[in-house]
């Protein structure tokens, strides 16, 4: 270690599932352990900031099924295809370390291993797995942890799971678990500690199942060909496995593990904070230090997501406001530890106060009068002691240490408010001392020099200390102070700037916005990136011949919840459908859809039919009804919609 880094210092992010729709709540995580990661750089840490894709799980080769690639195809382009996770990162301007992919050799040999040292010291064991399952969320649950039937992570369906597995004896490490939560800062904020202990130990933690025998893309369980490790040992050991842990791809293992901090969303802390340390202890393994579990972004009060059609494009807002701009909001306007609700006004406005009335205007305005009354440079002037200047300089000058205070408590909003505090004294000082009038009279030329090198001595500091957060513009306000330094020391001390300054002008920095146009252009840009993810769609031909209404009223429809559904043997089109339509004896169906369907998925589902058609055999079977559908075609495919109700709606019920 060099004499002059103060320590190593380990941040990471969650490894994301690549989505092939990004949005900004993707970026928010990334984008504070980035700032984090650049402000224990600024102090003089040697930082290793990891960050990475989790690729493997059911859900993924279900996507890639459905979009006819192979799974590993479907993720790299993904990761590695333009505007994937790789991109967005390059655009966001994160400066991480190590990128590291689940599919990666070296990590899924590595995990292998791991998984077989718990097997070996007794901690895992096979079993059977009987419960619920939660595909996009990839978490196993018991039926009382649902909540309204529903994950209670995600609120999406579960599907029943019945399969050979092995279990981790995640039970056996409660109490040291609880310990842990209750009795350490392990997890922050608080919050999520009351939540994790209550909502899921205290209950009684149950052994976790490990391992798959449903599908095959995950890493194999090499002494068990037929099971593929569970996603999140997959996901959960790559914060090792990237040090090079049970590999020899990497040796930074002694030099930063334990990880100082793990920045996670709150909906995957129950991992990182029971299941993560539960294995660490399994292995006898350092802990990490501190968890983080920060909010969501939210937008029209529902988290961001594809599958809702809530997200919000970074590239759209990086490319019409800046990417420091974008930076600079999602830590400037939210608490990192809460929920933030994001609207373009919010956004819109935040660029227009902070960034173009108070620091750009500050910038602009002291770069200019310095320029106009001195020129080059501003000439040598000694150390005032004004009482006008007393507050600023007060201010500037023991700033580093009030924001060093809230960073290192990931307070990233306190931090930037303490910033803005001094650029609003900064701007309040050059009305107070009316630099234009000052230049009236060549025997304030002194005073003169003295106020704009007190401007520009402050604007390097606040432009240093939001380095972390907009590294751009702060090397843009060096570049317009000649080439200031701007380095940790030299930011706790007021007079650092040379007094013979040569400043350089520029364009503003953030020009104002005019909200209404922007709004409107937002909206224009939205109905348009709405209309071009619709599939091309084809609708059948309206029929020309009316009926009559007596003759419609004569079909029966009727509510009917799917007790069983199972394939028709020796037919690639049917399905049969036991359901419950009221009556108290079962009524069977066949449907021809298993082209665009999953059985175990329909069951539960209340879906409608036409009862009182005369039943008809198909291939050996009697089907009694009809089940509706919607039919379209995409790009000349025929796509059929089974029509799905709300199963509030009791079997039985007539529609009319």
């Amino acid at each position: 270690m060099c004499e002059k880094c103060k320590g190593k210092y380990y941040i990471t992010t969650p490894i994301y599932y690549p989505s092939a729709k990004l949005h900004i709540g993707h970026a928010y995580c990334t984008v504070a352990t980035d700032t984090m990661a650049r402000f224990k750089r600024l102090q003089g840490y040697d930082v290793m900031f990891l960050t990475g894709t989790d690729e493997h799980g059911q859900k993924i080769e279900d996507k890639a099924k459905e979009a006819g690639v192979t799974p590993q195809q479907f993720v790299d382009n993904i990761v590695t295809g333009e505007k994937g996770v790789l991109d967005l990162w390059k655009l966001m301007n994160i400066s991480y370390d190590r990128f590291i992919r689940t599919t990666d050799d070296y990590h899924v040999a590595a995990i292998q291993k791991i998984f077989k040292k718990m097997y070996d010291n007794g901690d895992i064991y096979k079993g059977k797995y009987v419960g619920k399952y939660c595909k996009p969320c990839e978490s196993f649950w018991t039926e009382s942890q649902l909540v309204d039937g529903k994950c209670p992570d995600c609120g999406r369906e579960c599907v029943d799971a019945e399969e050979e597995a092995y279990f981790f004896r995640l039970s056996k490490y409660a109490d040291r678990v609880q310990d842990l939560l209750e009795n350490t800062d392990f997890l922050e904020p608080r919050s999520r500690v009351s939540e994790m202990v209550n909502n899921f130990i205290k209950p009684g933690l149950e052994d976790l199942c490990v391992s798959r025998t449903s599908f095959t893309w995950g890493v194999p369980v090499d002494f068990d060909p037929g099971h593929v490790v569970y996603v999140w040992i997959d996901a959960l050991f790559n914060y090792m496995t990237a040090l090079g842990f049970e590999n020899d791809k990497y040796d930074d293992l002694e030099k930063f593990w334990p990880a100082d901090v793990h920045f996670i969303g709150k909906e995957i802390v129950r991992f990182h904070s029971i299941i993560w340390p539960a294995m660490l202890m399994s292995l006898n393994l350092p802990l990490p230090k501190k968890v983080f579990g920060h909010g969501w972004l939210l937008l029209d009060g529902g988290k961001m997501s594809k599958s809702k059609g809530n997200v919000v494009d970074p590239y759209v807002l990086s490319e019409r406001f800046g990417v420091d701009a974008l930076r600079f909001f999602l830590l400037r306007t939210f608490p990192f530890g809460s929920d933030g609700n994001f609207s373009n006004e919010l956004l819109i406005n935040t660029i227009n106060v902070d960034l173009a009335n108070d620091l750009g205007n500050l910038v602009s305005r002291t770069v200019a009068m310095a320029q106009k009354y001195f020129g080059a440079s501003l000439p040598q002037v000694q150390q005032g002691d004004e009482d006008k200047d007393a507050e600023l300089l007060a201010m500037a000058g023991s700033l580093r240490d009030k924001y060093e205070e809230q960073m290192e408590k990931y307070a990233f909003q306190n931090a930037l408010a303490e910033v803005f505090k001094v650029i609003s004294r900064a701007n309040k000082y050059i009305d107070e001392n009316a630099p234009w009038v000052l230049a009236k009279s060549e025997e304030n030329s002194p005073r003169l020099a003295r106020v704009l090198y007190n401007l520009l001595e402050t604007v390097r500091i606040c432009g240093g200390l939001l380095s972390p957060f907009m590294p751009q513009t702060a090397e843009e306000i060096a570049k317009r102070l000649g080439g200031a330094v701007m380095d940790w020391d030299s930011l706790a001390v007021f007079g650092k700037l040379p007094a013979d300054v040569a400043t350089v002008a520029g364009p503003a920095l953030f020009p104002r916005i005019d909200m209404e146009k922007e709004l409107a252009e937002l909206e224009k840009l939205r109905q348009e990136a709405m209309k071009e993810a619709l599939p091309a769609v084809e609708i059948e031909p309206y029929a020309q011949e009316n009926v009559d209404f007596d003759t419609f009223c004569k079909s029966d429809f009727r509510a009917v919840k799917v007790k069983a559904c199972v394939p028709v043997k020796k037919s690639d089109k049917l399905l049969q459908f036991t359901l419950d339509d009221g009556t108290g004896t079962d009524r069977q169906i066949l449907s021809g859809i298993a082209k665009y369907y999953k059985p175990e998925d329909l069951v539960g589902k209340t879906l409608v039919a036409i009862v009182n058609l005369p039943p008809r055999k198909m291939m050996g079977r009697e089907s009694c009804g009809m089940l509706l559908s919607a039919v379209h075609k995409e790009k000349g495919e025929e796509k059929l919609n089974l029509i799905m109700i709300d199963d509030s709606i009791p079997a039985g019920s007539k529609l009319c």
